[in-house]
């Protein structure tokens, strides 16, 4: 069975940055779309970042211009680089992996905190 550890979360002031990793386990990540999710209390999980396996990207709205998802294959791993940290950033930030393809199968990490705040 596919496991993804979050790693990386924690405090930081507004304007700060923090770098989100997650290693891979038990799959073949290099043919995985990868990618970030985030919830807030007292709202729906929502999507951030996506990579593809072929190092396509797509960002929300909100953060475009200010984080950045990228892969190590090598490592298994998957980072989110997140810059110019907002207060509404604060959130439990959740790595998600998916094959794609013929199958729907979707694993999720346990999350990690990043909370944002001076």
């Amino acid at each position: 069975q596919v496991q993804l550890v979050e790693s990386g979360g924690g405090l930081v002031q507004p304007g700060g940055s923090l770098r989100l990793s997650c290693v891979a386990s038990g799959g073949i990540f290099s043919i995985y779309r990868m990618g970030w999710h985030r919830q807030a209390p007292g709202k729906e999980r929502e999507l951030v970042a996506r990579i593809s396996s072929g190092g396509i990207t797509n960002y929300a709205d909100s953060v475009k211009g200010r984080f950045t998802i990228s892969r190590d294959n090598a490592k298994n791993t998957v980072y989110l680089q997140m810059s110019n940290l907002k207060p509404e950033d604060t959130a439990v930030y959740y790595c998600n992996g998916a094959p794609g393809g013929s199958s729907t199968l979707t694993y999720w990490g346990q999350g990690t905190q990043v909370t944002v705040s001076s």
